[in-house]
């Protein structure tokens, strides 16, 4: 079986690009925690549409979907789940809830990954939820003309839970020894978890509900407030890229594991980068029209009223409808489409 030994880690030399990211994420989280003891409450409406979006764009990565009016209703946990999609949608939210309300008091454990696991199909009957994988799995890519291709073969089910035990161990010592910088450990620790593909189904979803939970047990609670899961969806192919540049050798000990740490420190980046600018236009206290002209002043090209929405977490969605409506009318803005289709454009 594979060997692992994350004390390894610390005798890598990283790049100019991947200490720019660590020192810059730093800098990030602690402005960040300056912001939230300033304005708390308004940062709130912040955490609800963050659930959203990473409970749809993490199900809707794997090809699990159902509309943004029922996604908000099952996040919101206003209705019961309808079908299988909703069932695996609502089970998503209930493990991201646990990470939110208890991330400081769930080890990463095999035992607790398993739990998770079984929280994420809690909704169905699932015979093999919270168990680790007991036939061989493949990831694999479907291209364009039909054919499909394995592009890695994880472990077999046989090796499998050595293994998480294994990354467990060496994640939580080198962590607890502060023997390795935690946004180095953490992509090792996803990228082997990967190769692991330890579940039958929902190995995906779990290695992204894994980085949150430990994004927050190391002090970094950006994911809270701005989609991970929602920038992956949107640069799923770079993260696929990333992931199978890293995967190359990882049998033999020789993978290049810098692809996919730099593409999650960037990811982690652009939230704190996001987070930054949607405070900014909460810490003012201006006219509803105000905050809604400054944050179109942030939007490039054409934009949607959710985009604006996302911005101005302080505002009621009446408010900003109407302050839309007056900057269509007093012509700073441009509509085009109706009803769901509706996009506006800046044009002063």
């Amino acid at each position: 079986m594979r060997a692992f030994n994350y004390s390894k880690i610390k005798e890598q030399k990283w790049d100019s690009e991947i200490l720019g990211y660590i020192a810059a994420i730093y800098k990030e989280a602690g402005k960040q925690e300056l912001y939230l003891k300033q304005r708390p409450e308004e940062l709130e409406r912040l955490v609800e549409i963050a659930k959203v979006q990473s409970t749809e764009a993490s199900n809707a990565i794997e090809g699990i979907v159902t509309t943004s009016t029922r996604i908000k209703q099952l996040v919101e946990e206003k209705t019961t789940p309808r079908n299988r999609d909703e069932q695996e949608i609502a089970g998503y939210r209930d493990v991201l809830n646990l990470i939110h309300e208890n991330f400081d008091v769930i080890p990463i454990t095999q035992n607790y990954i398993l739990q998770l696991h079984k929280v994420l199909y809690s909704h169905m009957n699932n015979p093999v939820a919270g168990r680790t994988k007991n036939v061989q799995n493949y990831i694999s890519a479907t291209y364009p003309d039909g054919h499909s291709e394995v592009l890695f073969t994880p472990l077999a089910p046989y090796e499998t839970p050595a293994a998480l035990d294994r990354i467990c161990e060496e994640y939580n010592r080198v962590i607890g020894n502060f023997e390795v910088e935690p946004l180095i450990a953490i992509p090792v620790f996803i990228h082997d978890f990967l190769c692991i593909h330890p579940f039958n189904d929902g190995n995906g979803r779990m290695s992204r509900l894994l980085t949150t939970l430990m994004l927050y047990q190391n002090g970094f609670y950006v994911g809270k407030y701005i989609s991970l899961e929602a920038k992956i969806a949107k640069n799923k192919d770079l993260y696929y890229s990333a992931l199978a540049q890293a995967q190359s050798g990882w049998y033999e000990g020789t993978e290049d594991v810098v692809p996919f740490i730099k593409y999650i420190l960037g990811t982690i980046l652009s939230a704190y980068r996001d987070f930054e600018e949607r405070f900014a236009l909460v810490e003012t206290k201006l006219p509803a029209i105000e905050v809604v002209r400054n944050a179109t002043k942030n939007k490039i090209g054409r934009f949607t009223k959710q985009d604006i929405r996302e911005l101005c977490p302080s505002l009621s969605l009446s408010s900003i409808e109407g302050s839309l409506r007056k900057l269509v009318e007093n012509g700073e803005l441009k509509r085009e489409g109706a009803g769901k289709s509706t996009v506006y454009l800046r044009l002063k």
